[in-house]
């Protein structure tokens, strides 16, 4: 069946014609008998045969081509066998002769072009005929079949140019809900090739160069054999130490268990292991929010982001997180004490080769029709503030 709205319309008519030919049958077999007529017995016979092999077919045609034209061999050997059943039909019983305008319909619509209507015109001559030696030829006898040619063939037209119309818009719906597939299929391969662009500089400016800063040094060590290495070691084993940080911080950003139980929880068990991890005090206010899943991601991958940048660039000895709510929006903000820069250029820092971190902020925040504020004075601390709408989701939950 068809997928457009013309589909109703086309159960409609071949349901209509399916009753109305097995109705005209019926009349002519009963008409048969009303007048006595001594070929009754086969009248009622070959009535029976007829819509056997009406309703065979249209089964058959349902199951191999639904609404489309069914194969040609198969179109041709069903309108031969219900043509001829038809033309004894009329031969036994006059009446036999109204079967012919439904007929009409099926022919246009199992025979492709001109083949129907050259069908159509045949069979209306012969009903014609038929009409004549039974009841003798007149114009009465003729006008009607010819006028019902006539509307069967304006009907039948017009169907075969509403299936066509129906069947081109399944296959640009059908092309076009293919092309959103292989969009999305597209989107989701950018998204994975951005994360894995956004992991290799991340990789790159971390652990890289922390191996590549080891291996100078322990080759300057080699190099001064002179002198104890203890130094050199010492160092290594801090850059080192400052590598798995990095490492174990890139592995708890993939990992989603952080936020099992809720948000508020996940800000305050980031701000203990970054105590433990860099001796910097972390101060969270959190409070306790039902948000949907991607809001609060993006928010503790802000609040990561924020507290690296603090404790890693900022020099920060003190550091503050906050999350708080509005009836309509959630602010997440990260404070810290550390020697900031001039705010004014804010804007150009995100864009900065070295500082990747305050650029996916600043995405990940957007991506959910977010902002991200960036203020910080010199000597005075930075302050990373991002903001989320919640009015949509909230109204979706209700």
């Amino acid at each position: 069946m068809s997928h457009t709205s013309l589909a109703p319309m086309f159960t409609t008519l071949r349901l209509g014609l399916h009753l109305l030919l097995i109705g005209l049958v019926v009349f002519a077999v009963v008409r048969a008998f009303v007048v006595s007529s001594p070929l009754t017995t086969w009248t009622l016979v070959v009535g029976i045969a007829f819509v056997a092999v009406y309703v065979a077919g249209a089964w058959a045609a349902r199951e191999r081509g639904g609404a489309r034209r069914p194969d040609r061999r198969f179109a041709i050997a069903w309108a031969a066998a219900l043509t001829l059943l038809w033309a004894l039909l009329v031969w036994l019983s006059p009446e036999g002769a109204y079967v012919v305008f439904p007929l009409f319909f099926l022919y246009l619509h199992l025979l492709p072009g001109a083949s129907g209507i050259v069908v159509v015109v045949c069979a209306t001559g012969f009903s014609i005929v038929a009409l004549g030696m039974h009841s003798g030829f007149s114009a009465g006898g003729a006008v009607g079949p010819l006028i019902g040619a006539g509307v069967a063939l304006l009907i039948g037209l017009t169907y075969r140019a509403l299936a066509r119309e129906a069947e081109e818009r399944e296959r640009l719906l059908t092309e076009l809900l293919r092309t959103r597939q292989q969009l999305a299929e597209s989107e989701r391969e950018q998204g994975a090739l951005a994360e894995r662009a956004r992991l290799a500089r991340e990789i790159h400016d971390t652990v890289a160069q922390g191996l590549s800063s080891i291996q100078m040094l322990l080759r300057a060590a080699e190099r001064d054999a002179a002198e104890p290495g203890a130094g050199y070691l010492r160092l290594a084993r801090e850059t080192a130490a400052d590598s798995l940080a990095d490492t174990r911080q890139i592995i708890r950003e993939l990992t989603p268990s952080r936020l099992d139980n809720g948000l508020a929880a996940a800000l305050r068990r980031l701000g203990n292991d970054q105590s433990e991890r860099s001796s910097v005090p972390v101060d969270v206010a959190a409070d306790e929010l039902d948000l949907p899943m991607d809001a609060q991601t993006a928010l503790l991958r802000v609040a990561q982001g924020a507290l690296s940048n603090a404790t890693r660039h900022a020099e920060a000895s003190h550091i503050w997180i906050s999350l708080t709510s509005t009836p309509d929006s959630v602010s997440l903000a990260v404070r810290d004490d550390g020697r900031g820069f001039v705010s004014s250029s804010a804007e150009t820092v995100t864009h900065r080769a070295d500082s990747f971190g305050l650029q996916a902020m600043r995405e990940r925040v957007e991506q959910l029709s977010g902002s991200l504020e960036i203020a910080s004075t010199p000597e005075h601390g930075t302050t990373i503030t991002a903001r989320l709408a919640i009015a949509q989701e909230s109204e979706g939950r209700g």
